[in-house]
């Protein structure tokens, strides 16, 4: 009896104590919550950071460090530490070591790049979903509302262990912020960034909660016209506002992040229509009773494009404003009412979503063209709501429900490719300086150097496929006596190509023919074509068969497009007999000059070409030399300085030290 009773105070009493023990003691092995980073307690603004985390050597293994591939996490935070609040943030890592982010969670990439994303020149990240951060003050110093946390995976090379591969900067990259360089300490990188005392932002007409809107190439609208607790109503505006931008056969894609899908659209329609991933998906396990079939589409990454006109009335597709002009974009310089396009479309939610104010704008946003500029469009940034003209007619405006902007902005990789290209010729030379050798890329370079500068040609080889351009550059050569190279360099690879002659040249001015060439198999409708000049600018007098406009305030740049009828740029087509080359379409005029406005014009020394040339908003890639009179040619480069170095070499050589 003794024993039960010892047993069972064992039991009542020690066992606890020893569990307690026993937990106390895991506690105190748990890792305590790590120390703010340094400078962090005293920053008065925004506090950026980036810690290195760790990295494994990834496959295939290598001797050569530089080429190495390694697996590296790591985490960049975004602390409100000030007293206003950060609306749309975004900062910039200056990665430098070829990295490849393969997920990130908390963020997004701004220039809306699909993972596995290439950022070894740095990219920029802004929020998603929290993409304002309040202050301290307003949230009784809620961590969860006042900081973003940003998780990076990916792969970089070249930095052996135990180096650490750190980015070269961290900045923030909202207006009115500036940020010292970052101080580094090992694996970690931090910086105090802080409002700029010189910044003057644009007041806002009227004082609202949500940014104002932005300027970009081009403008997307992502307008709530009406919401239910499982779908709403939207509608997408594009505005092009570059006086030189376009889109012809425009795509536009973004990416549903909340389990969104189409289920209609109006004035424009999906690449695919599709309803099984609805089906096998959450939307299906959801809606079990619904009906799938009418459903537009329900992939992540919708395409979606303009419908074509005959579509322009019709009452379930049509019959929106600004739509159905088989996705031509013009710029404001050519047609006003044709730099807008418009579209409608019902998207449904799923859970935890299903209520009328539980609305995410797709995120991703991408559009191109077809021989057009290329675009980066950055975040949806919630904006005050559109105001729309009531339909009814009366003097009242309706508001809609929620609006987010998307800006996208023409860019230029460092390296370039363009979709269209310039030749030159002149009348005092026999020979045409061609496109540059792969100057709209070049995928098959066996057979060819794309590293040779392209072979002088006689001025009927522009009209013939370069394929069928071989012989007569050979036969030029022997001709003219130029060196010919074993392997000849690569095709120029252009859709469209121009041609710019000096026609004559005399002591009261001077004129020039350009020509275009459309290699392409489609027909290009409303082409215009801009010419930005140097000196040559202020002596433009008339085109003879093209529309001109002077626009001095685009760089001295004269706006070229085709009269009415003449508006086409039709496809290459199949020549007079079945052995014949393919002829490709072609629009040309003569182009006359006054000397008056522009003393000391040189025309034989340059001055008579180009600066840049543009074709339907794309800038083309122009030669890097132009012809001089006989059979040589001089290059873009600084002239004086040459002159200089020539008459004191010729000093030297002459002087008494020789």
């Amino acid at each position: 009896m003794k024993m039960a009773w010892k047993a069972l105070f064992f039991v009542f009493f020690f066992i606890p104590y020893i569990v307690y023990l026993g937990g106390a003691q895991d506690y105190d092995d748990e890792e305590k919550p790590a120390a703010p980073p340094p400078g962090q307690e005293k920053c008065n603004g925004i506090f950026l950071s980036y810690v290195f985390i760790s990295r494994e050597k990834e496959y295939p293994r290598v001797k050569n460090v530089t080429a190495q591939a390694w697996a590296f996490k790591s985490i960049a935070t975004v602390l409100n530490a000030g007293t206003e609040e950060l609306k749309a943030w975004k900062i910039f890592i200056g990665f430098q070591h070829d990295e490849i982010l393969v997920s990130v969670s908390g963020a997004i990439i701004v220039d809306g790049d699909d993972f596995p994303a290439a950022v070894g020149n740095g990219t920029y990240l802004s929020g998603n979903p929290q993409v304002d951060l309040k202050t301290s003050i307003d949230t009784a110093g809620d961590i969860n509302q006042i900081q973003a946390e940003i998780e990076m995976t990916g792969t970089q090379f070249g930095v052996k262990p135990p180096g650490i591969p750190m980015p070269k900067t961290i900045q923030l990259a909202n207006d009115g912020y500036k940020c010292p360089a970052p101080t580094r300490h090992g694996s970690l990188m931090h910086a105090c960034c802080v409002r700029n005392p010189k910044f003057k932002a644009k007041k806002p007409k009227k004082i609202t909660k949500f940014l104002p809107r932005q300027n970009g190439d081009l403008s997307l609208m992502y307008d709530v016209l009406q919401a239910y607790p499982a779908n709403y109503f939207a509608q997408v505006t594009i505005d092009n506002n570059n006086p030189l931008g376009r889109l012809d056969h425009w795509n536009l894609t973004w990416e549903w992040t909340r389990g969104e899908f189409i289920y209609s659209m109006k004035g424009a329609y999906t690449h695919r229509k599709d309803s099984a991933s609805c089906l096998y998906g959450p939307s299906g396990n959801y809606y079990q009773d619904f009906d799938f079939s009418p459903v537009m589409n329900c992939e992540k990454k919708p395409i979606i494009t303009d419908l074509p006109p005959d579509r322009e009335k019709d009452e379930k597709i049509g019959n929106i404003p600004y739509c159905c002009r088989n996705g031509s974009l013009l710029p404001t310089t050519m047609d006003e009412t044709k730099s807008r396009a418009i579209f409608q479309l019902q998207v449904f939610k799923i859970p935890p979503d299903i209520n009328r104010t539980a609305i995410s704008p797709p995120q991703k946003w991408k559009i191109n063209g077809v021989l057009n500029p290329d675009y980066k469009c950055g975040p949806p940034i919630r904006v005050d709501p559109t105001e729309f003209p009531d339909p009814s007619g009366l003097q009242q405006t309706s508001s809609a429900i929620a609006s987010w902007q998307v800006v996208c902005n023409i860019t230029q990789p460092n390296n370039k490719i363009s979709h269209c290209c310039v030749s030159f010729s002149a009348f005092y030379n026999d020979s045409v300086i061609p496109c540059n050798t792969c100057a709209c890329g070049c995928d098959d370079t066996d057979t060819c150097n794309p590293d040779a500068p392209p072979l002088l040609l006689p001025p009927e080889a522009l009209l013939v496929p370069f394929a069928n351009r071989t012989a007569k550059a050979r036969a030029w050569a022997s001709i003219k006596q130029f060196h010919i190279p074993k392997l000849l360099p690569c095709p120029d690879n252009c859709g469209v190509s121009i041609n710019w002659h000096i026609n004559s040249d005399y002591r009261g001015g001077w004129t020039s023919r350009i020509t275009l060439f459309n290699w392409e198999d489609f027909d290009f409708e409303n082409w215009f074509t801009a010419i930005q000049f140097g000196k040559a600018y202020r002596g433009y007098e008339n085109v003879y068969s093209f529309n001109g406009t002077k626009l001095p305030e685009l760089n001295n740049t004269i706006f070229f497009q085709g009269l009415p009828g003449l508006n086409y740029l039709i496809a290459e087509k199949n020549g007079t007999h079945e052995y014949s080359p393919r002829v490709p379409g072609k629009q040309q005029s003569v182009i006359s000059f006054t000397k008056k406005e522009t003393p000391g014009i040189n025309i034989a020394n340059g001055d008579g070409f180009p600066k840049k040339v543009f074709f339907n908003g794309e800038e083309c890639s122009l030669p890097t030399v132009f012809p001089i009179k006989g059979e040589g040619h001089h290059s873009h480069a600084n002239l004086p300085p040459v002159t200089f170095l020539t008459l004191m070499a010729y000093v030297l050589m002459t002087g008494p030290l020789h």
